[in-house]
């Protein structure tokens, strides 16, 4: 093994960086603010799969978070099941519906694309906040503690550990995709579909592949969520939210994993440092993104990258 490589090196840090993490969080409410970086940090890892990679906008992700989320609470709370067996009941209906959804919307491109995106997250949202009998309407609903044998899981600490387990696994999986042949056509997917079909790729195929992909991640995701926060309310499926997570993905660097984990970090964290200008935060994300866009389009990673291997050389 090359510890020396971006990939290894890069999973190595991220690894020491969980395990040394807790020594620095003094009380509950830094755990909470942290526990949110890896869960933002699982779906921008999956979005970047489908913006950064393949090239595909997708302004809507934050409904599939949201039907996650609520299938957890809807199955745990109206109908007893078991919190693994409601996440996976979520995560195969996200993917159900994103495979629907995605073969005629996949053919868009342009602003075209993420136009049809966001009025599907915005369908979901409505759909959530209009159902008030299941979802408790725009007041939201309560979770269940998630139970796995008998045993609920309580407590910062625990969560810490839960969602710090899911972010490598979904990064290593993530890095693993990049490096396979079927990253290899993503990328083609990105640089130019005509030619990626003049090689005989099928990009429609690799498109509705990725964008089912992103979904279940950020279905599991919401998942986790809602049985950490033990209450969920249909903002988590809304156009901000989507928003934020796509800010996040393109500050930290598209085609990045870990600029997807960094960009999570930064965006995450800001609010809780603006919150005297918290009126003002989407026009503080709409700065930050034109900024990055502006100044480094590459996203932060890479370019702070590039730019230490330049001093390197």
């Amino acid at each position: 093994m090359n510890f020396k490589t971006p990939r290894t090196g890069g999973m190595l840090t991220l690894a020491a960086l969980i395990t040394i993490m807790p020594l620095f969080l003094p009380n509950s409410f830094y755990y909470d603010i942290v526990i949110l970086i890896g869960i933002n940090a699982i779906v921008c890892v999956g979005l970047n799969l489908l913006i950064g990679y393949t090239g595909q906008i997708s302004l809507g992700h934050a409904g599939f978070f949201g039907i996650g989320a609520y299938f957890s609470g809807i199955l745990g709370i109206e109908y007893a099941w078991p919190a693994f067996a409601a996440m996976l009941a979520g995560a195969v209906f996200v993917g159900v519906i994103s495979f629907l959804v995605a073969r005629p919307i996949m053919k868009l491109k342009g602003h075209y694309l993420a136009m049809g995106t966001l009025g599907m997250g915005i369908i979901i949202s409505i759909i959530l906040t209009q159902e008030g009998d299941l979802t408790g309407g725009p007041d939201g609903m309560p979770v269940n503690p998630f139970t796995v044998f008998g045993f609920s899981v309580y407590g910062e600490k625990t969560w810490y550990w839960i969602v710090g387990a899911v972010l490598l696994i979904t990064v290593w999986l993530s890095l693993n995709l990049v490096d396979s042949p079927v990253g290899r056509a993503l990328r083609s997917v990105h640089g130019s579909e005509v030619a990626a079909e003049t090689l005989g790729v099928d990009v429609p195929h690799y498109k509705v592949l990725i964008f089912v992909a992103s979904a279940v991640i950020a279905s599991l995701a919401g998942s986790i969520y809602a049985h950490y926060a033990g209450f969920i309310t249909p903002e988590e499926a809304g156009f901000i939210h989507s928003i934020e997570l796509v800010t996040m993905v393109v500050l930290g660097g598209m085609a990045s994993t870990f600029g997807a984990v960094v960009g999570a970090a930064i965006l995450t964290i800001l609010p809780q440092l603006l919150t005297v200008f918290h009126d003002y935060e989407m026009l503080a994300f709409g700065a930050i993104l034109i900024g990055t866009m502006i100044f480094m389009r590459r996203g932060l990673v890479p370019t702070l990258a590039s730019l230490f291997q330049r001093k390197l050389s």
